[in-house]
């Protein structure tokens, strides 16, 4: 298969599970697990709306309450594990399940170690599993994340179905040199080769660079192609972005769509996003997703 405006860049040699089928565009049972910010429109706050606007059940188990954005240099944060443990058993004991599971930031070794078990039973019962492995971006880990998050991360790609990586994260979780120019067609080519060899299924790595390209890496299990997706970023930046597209993404596979599909659709819905909020100020909030829901259709 290949996209309007995309590139081909190789067949697959890891012909590992496919991805299961999007069900139907029936509405599911969904479960969010990242923080939730008290001022701002990011993680928790930010994908909620898209899900639910598609007719989607959401649930949420938040890893953390942070008081606002980062992107205003002083925040609140409290850690929620022992609270996500015990609403675990809870939801065990009352027989709770999922059609879908999405994963984001994670605070400490025992929440990451209480999700990837969860997330793998959930996966036995027949969830899809969504993974943004949240550690670093343009080159760099974030304050806190070691080489042994990534390691913990790689754990969590075992249990996945789909991963949405920014370049940064995609480099450190294969173990290659995050380059600053950008890659060859053959080098990231290279780098979802590896990210399968980890046990990584459909992958969309955005914020890439290739041959001079923005882009979006997409390897799609469903159609076992490797896929180039071309774009053009819009000098600006609004946290929460990552979210949306994971977000978005999501929404389009359980509608049924492929994985080249679901990125192509989010990564141009966000990028109407942007060109639509920029000129209204208040990057630090977000983008306020419910303003734009004609564009998740």
């Amino acid at each position: 298969m290949r996209i309007c405006g995309s590139v081909t860049l190789g067949a697959a040699k890891n012909d590992k599970i496919g991805v299961r089928d999007g069900e139907s565009a029936m509405s599911k049972q969904v479960l969010l697990i990242n923080d939730m910010p008290g001022y701002g429109k990011v993680a928790l706050s930010a994908m909620m709306p898209v899900l639910s606007y598609k007719k989607h059940h959401v649930y949420n188990l938040p890893t953390a309450l942070v008081s606002n954005t980062l992107d205003y240099g002083r925040f609140a944060i409290l850690e929620t594990t022992d609270y996500m443990a015990e609403t675990i058993r809870v939801w065990e004991e009352l027989g709770f399940s999922f059609d879908a599971v999405s994963t984001g930031f994670i605070v400490s070794e025992r929440q990451e170690r209480l999700i990837e078990s969860f997330c793998g039973q959930q996966r036995e019962k027949g969830a899809l599993i969504f993974m943004d492995p949240i550690m670093g971006d343009v080159g760099r880990l974030y304050n806190g994340v070691t080489e042994k998050t990534v390691d913990r991360m790689r754990q969590m790609v075992r249990v996945s179905d789909h991963i949405v990586p920014n370049l940064t994260e995609a480099a450190y979780l294969a173990g290659v040199p995050y380059r600053e120019e950008g890659m060859t067609l053959k080098e990231a080519d290279g780098l979802l080769e590896r990210l399968q060899a980890i046990g990584a299924r459909s992958i969309a790595v955005t914020s890439a660079m290739v041959e001079g390209q923005e882009a979006v890496l997409v390897y799609d299990d469903q159609k076992k192609e490797r896929i180039l997706l071309p774009f053009k970023s819009i000098p600006v930046r609004f946290p929460g972005t990552g979210d949306l597209f994971l977000a978005i993404y999501m929404s389009k596979i359980l509608d049924g769509k492929s994985g080249a599909e679901s990125a192509d659709k989010a990564m141009k819905a966000i990028g109407q996003m942007i060109l639509r909020y920029q000129a209204e100020g208040g990057t630090s909030k977000g983008i306020l997703v419910e303003d734009h829901e004609d564009l998740l259709d």
